[in-house]
């Protein structure tokens, strides 16, 4: 527990024991400093924790006060209700803008879908990198042709019976990130015009698969703890061919949540006995907030029938782009599409990243990133609940960096992406997580980035942008 953790625990054990009553003042940020021996900046940081979970507010130029706070029971999430009818997929425009004005604007990137590249262990692996150019200064096309880099692949094999699932190294297929292997899957087992199932909402890279693919889509129930609904799916499947399905069954973008292993086990045999490819995106499954490292669906697969793909852009770098696919039954086809479509993945990342893995403590790394985002899931879904007006609904997320909020029926969330903007803070809008209009009071924020004032403060304003909103829909009186 880091020091700041320490004294925010201390002073709420203060508070539940009646040595500070609602609406007193708390010791003065120097006084603390001064009592405990502590930084100022760590009693900062306490005073901002305890702040973001309710238990005491600031007041200008006065200081931190006990806040009356009501333990109340959140309302969950509704299970998703989408119409049954495949549809052509068009929101790569949208995402596209979105992310263009998160990427030009300097402001509070709560609406970023990439993780905090302060948390990545980046001087380690340009180390390596440096070490690797010295030692050898000549590379060929050849040392990057499909299937990939032998020592990465091995050191991904490893990773995976260390999490207690044994996979054939000679399955993996390396490939330029994850959405390079969601592409090259969907592509061997589709063609043009095909129906793909997915889960309601779902993570925008799925839906950009399909449309590149000039397919369409068919959005099936998801319940917002456990995921896709078994029975919605097959309801489906026996109505219409369906040429694959796509899901994300640990952390899924945006909901967060991680489906129960006898779902996964009843997921991957209903996909067995229709023959249909299910295609697992497992990008977050290193982000477990549990003490378990949670199991794949390719953990189940008997018949070859899930093509799992992962990356290390969500754990370790985001800058190499190194993912891979392991496509079961399909595998052959994946690898000669990898070969046509990109030709190599370069050698130089992959071979950084291998004897990072080897050498330089990923475990450790990874510990301190789930215990972090674990601790700002909660502050954030505190904060949200603080400051959001009532009506205000959010996932709970089991693991990655994403929170999924439902905010009251007519609240905008594309105007409230451009008013908030205008302020300097970024969102998802809900939008761009389905093909229907079905989210447009939905918005999904990310917790990566280390909590501070300027968090908070972008929260409360958040929270009163979507009150205004519900002001002027109000009948005048």
């Amino acid at each position: 527990m880091k020091l700041y953790e320490k004294l925010a625990t201390e002073i709420e054990e203060q508070i539940a024991r009646g040595v500070f009553h609602v609406g007193e003042r708390l010791p003065s940020i120097r006084q603390m400093s001064q009592h405990h021996a502590l930084s100022i900046t760590t009693v900062v940081h306490a005073y901002l924790l305890l702040e973001s979970k309710g238990i005491v507010e600031s007041h200008p130029q006065s200081g931190y006060f006990v806040r009356e706070s009501a333990k109340t029971v959140q309302p969950a999430l509704r299970t998703s209700q989408p119409i049954a009818v495949s549809s052509h997929v068009d929101v790569s425009r949208l995402v596209l803008s979105t992310l263009r004005s998160i990427g030009s604007h300097d402001a509070i990137p709560l609406g970023s879908p990439y993780p905090d590249p302060a948390l990545f262990p980046s001087e380690k692996i340009n180390r390596r990198a440096y070490s690797i150019a010295r030692r050898k200064t000549q590379w060929g096309v050849t040392d990057a042709l499909p299937p990939g880099n032998p020592h990465l692949i091995r050191q991904i094999a490893r990773r995976y019976l260390q999490n207690g699932t044994p996979i054939d190294p000679n399955e993996i297929v390396v490939t330029i990130g994850a959405t390079e292997a969601i592409n090259l899957c969907l592509q061997a087992v589709g063609k043009t015009g095909d129906t793909v199932a997915v889960e309601s909402p779902t993570f925008y890279a799925m839906l950009h698969a399909i449309e590149r693919m000039g397919m369409k889509a068919i959005e099936v129930a998801t319940h917002p703890q456990e995921g896709i609904d078994l029975d919605a799916l097959k309801e489906v499947m026996d109505h219409q061919p369906i040429a694959a399905c796509m899901v994300m069954s640990n952390f899924q973008n945006p909901l967060g949540f991680q489906m129960p292993d006898e779902k996964k086990q009843a997921l991957v045999n209903l996909m067995t006995e229709r023959k249909v490819p299910l295609i697992e995106n497992d990008v977050y499954n290193e982000l477990y907030f549990g003490d378990v490292h949670p199991r794949s669906l390719k953990s189940y697969d008997t018949e070859g029938y899930v093509m799992h793909c992962a990356s290390f852009s969500k754990s370790l770098t985001t800058a190499s782009r190194i993912g891979w696919a392991m496509p079961g039954r399909y595998r052959d086809q994946v690898e000669k599409l990898k070969f046509l479509n990109t030709l190599t993945t370069p050698t130089f990342p992959q071979l950084a990243i291998a004897e990072y893995l080897e050498h330089d403590g990923y475990e450790h790394h990874l510990r301190h990133v789930r215990k972090l985002y674990a601790q700002q899931a909660n502050m954030m879904r505190a904060a949200v609940q603080r400051f959001f007006p009532a009506g205000t609904l959010t996932s709970q997320p089991k693991g990655g960096y994403v929170l999924w909020v439902e905010l009251p029926a007519g609240v905008d969330s594309m105007k409230l992406y451009e008013r908030a903007l205008e302020r300097g803070i970024t969102i998802g809008p809900g939008t761009m997580f389905s093909i229907s209009d079905s989210y447009r009071n939905f918005i999904r924020l990310n917790y990566s980035y280390a909590w501070s004032r300027d968090i908070d403060e972008a929260l409360k304003t958040l929270g009163q942008l979507v009150a205004d909103c519900l002001r002027k829909q109000a009948p005048s009186s």
